[in-house]
């Protein structure tokens, strides 16, 4: 009894076969986050995650309704992306907002004033990222020399003709009531053949 007792308090006895060859639990790791596109402006227009775009107030092709119009581009035909007179005026455009006639687009005016719209009317925001002139009189763009900042549209109809609304602004800062440096250029209409 004195042996056996002695025996099971032998600390230093070897552990069993079947621990000796035992493989240490296997791992398991979460696989790897889905890619999520950069919101970095750097990045490629692939890699970079896009605000959605405000959806056009008009499209299409208008002829001019006053002398600024005539001057400034002719007939016009307005795109997704960019605006073209046919008297060679062009902007490639970017839509940045959507806003209201009573929204003011400097601090002292509002767009509905510029216009003539009523205050609830959409009003479409374009940037202008690249214009070229008109062909016969440079002078005659819509913000002349000067580089144009924004393009306001808005379309209303007067009985079967739509009426495009159209503003042109100087400045860098996006128009608002706080912007510190747009200024009016012109403003002028166009309008659509009768329906």
């Amino acid at each position: 009894m004195a042996v056996l007792a002695a025996a099971g308090c032998d600390r230093t006895q070897a552990p069993p076969a079947q621990e000796i060859n035992a493989k240490p639990a296997a791992t398991t790791s979460a696989p790897p986050p889905p890619e999520v596109p950069s919101s970095d402006p750097s990045a490629q227009p692939v890699q970079r995650a896009a605000p959605p775009m405000p959806p056009a107030v008009a499209l299409g092709v208008f002829k001019p309704s006053d002398e600024v119009a005539k001057a400034a581009t002719g007939k016009l035909t307005i795109e997704d992306m960019a605006i073209h007179g046919v008297n060679g005026a062009s902007f490639v455009t970017e839509r940045v907002a959507i806003v209201r006639g009573n929204d003011h687009y400097n601090a002292n005016t509002r767009y509905a004033d510029t216009m003539m719209i009523v205050p609830e009317q959409t009003v479409e925001l374009r940037r202008v990222v690249e214009q070229t002139p008109p062909r016969e009189a440079p002078g005659d763009a819509f913000c002349g020399d000067a580089r144009t900042g924004y393009l306001a549209l808005a379309k209303v109809s007067e009985g079967k003709t739509d009426v495009i609304k159209l503003m042109a602004l100087q400045g860098d800062a996006v128009p608002a009531a706080s912007a510190p440096d747009i200024t009016l250029c012109k403003a002028t209409s166009y309008s659509s053949a009768a329906k």
